[in-house]
């Protein structure tokens, strides 16, 4: 069984306060695909990134994860029900879950086991989304090139082995799903310097470097981007493109159409 990747505990607190959102389009799509909305169990839940825009179109929302540190920074909501549970041990019953997401996460999981959990929770025709968001982008081509630098030159030696699967855009795991075709969705914020080296601290190649190395490679990196900058506290776009694979349950029948 694959190991689970620990990256972000530690970072917990940071992860939470850093990470980009998700756009609201992308859940009012994912609220529509099914007959019902009783159910969507977000695993992988993180800090609740996903978690809590949920709860805003399902009746009730179980967010699991892992990482009981991950968990504790998530915000409660009163539709949204936290544990600590491994993906492939829900806890949930059988046939009662509507929607299963997966947020910049599925590269972490044991994709058999987790699967075969899925099939099990998912009521019949319900619907399996996962997503992950690729290479930041800066409006500004001088930052954008520091950064991209940055990426795949600084830290690029420590990104863990399953990044690939994210730079692909998921495209290289299996998905034993009927799929279908998603819309285009983009995540955009509008952050200051600070923001954007926050983000970029909470990154597990970050994180491995720092303990390879014992020195943080975001102090260089904000000392080149100030030069592009200009007053850290201007607001530029931040966008990443999002890709998304999305998988239907069969209902009874669908076999013998």
């Amino acid at each position: 069984m694959k190991p689970y990747a620990d990256h972000f505990s530690a970072l917990a607190a940071k992860y939470a306060s850093c990470r980009p959102g998700y756009p609201g389009e992308l859940f009012a799509y994912l609220a529509g695909l099914g007959a019902r909305r009783d159910l969507a169990w977000d695993c992988a839940a993180g800090s609740g990134q996903a978690t809590l825009p949920l709860a805003q179109w399902f009746r009730r929302v179980v967010g699991t994860d892992a990482s009981s540190a991950m968990l504790a920074q998530a915000p409660p909501h009163p539709q949204v029900e936290y544990r600590v549970a491994p993906a492939e041990q829900s806890g949930l019953e059988s046939r009662t879950v509507d929607l299963v997401t997966v947020a910049q996460a599925l590269h972490w999981l044991e994709l058999d086991a987790f699967y075969a959990e899925v099939q099990r929770v998912l009521v019949p025709g319900g619907v399996l989304a996962v997503w992950t968001y690729g290479v930041t982008r800066l409006d500004h081509p001088g930052a954008d090139q520091a950064l991209s630098h940055f990426y795949s030159q600084i830290v690029g030696p420590y990104w863990p082995a399953d990044r690939c699967h994210v730079e692909s855009g998921y495209r290289t795991l299996p998905f034993p799903f009927p799929e279908l075709a998603p819309p285009n969705f983009q995540m955009q914020e509008e952050w200051t310097l600070p923001q954007l080296l926050g983000y970029v601290g909470t990154w597990s190649a970050t994180r491995r470097f720092r303990e390879a190395t014992g020195r943080d490679p975001v102090e260089d990196l904000g000392g080149e981007l100030a030069r592009q900058w200009g007053d850290p506290a201007t607001r530029r776009r931040i966008s990443w493109p999002l890709s998304m694979r999305l998988g239907r349950s069969e209902r009874p029948g669908d076999d013998e159409i």
